[in-house]
């Protein structure tokens, strides 16, 4: 019976003590900057690759419009200029 006390008593300190170094060590990170500089480097690559992803999609865009306007050419029909308010969205409706 006390051994099983002093067992768990020594686990509760042992965890104590690993617990308090970590948090030593993440406090000591934070006066270093590591944390802000790794959430940096995080944001940084983020934006990246966010504006991959629009270069991309700008891509996928301007070949959609190619692709329709020689659809339009090969059954007669002139692809209207982009912009063109002739051909307007009508607004006969509610939104």
């Amino acid at each position: 019976m006390i051994g099983a006390l002093v067992t768990r008593a020594g686990s509760a300190v042992f965890t104590g003590l690993v617990g308090a170094v970590a948090y030593d060590g993440a406090k000591k990170a934070v006066r270093t900057g590591v944390v802000r500089e790794g959430a940096v480097g995080a944001i940084a690559w983020g934006i990246r690759g966010k504006r991959v992803a629009e270069v991309g999609a700008e891509q996928v865009r301007l070949t959609t419009g190619d692709l329709v306007a020689e659809a339009r050419a090969r059954v007669g029909e002139q692809a209207p200029p982009p912009g063109d308010p002739t051909q307007a969205h009508d607004h006969a409706h509610d939104h």
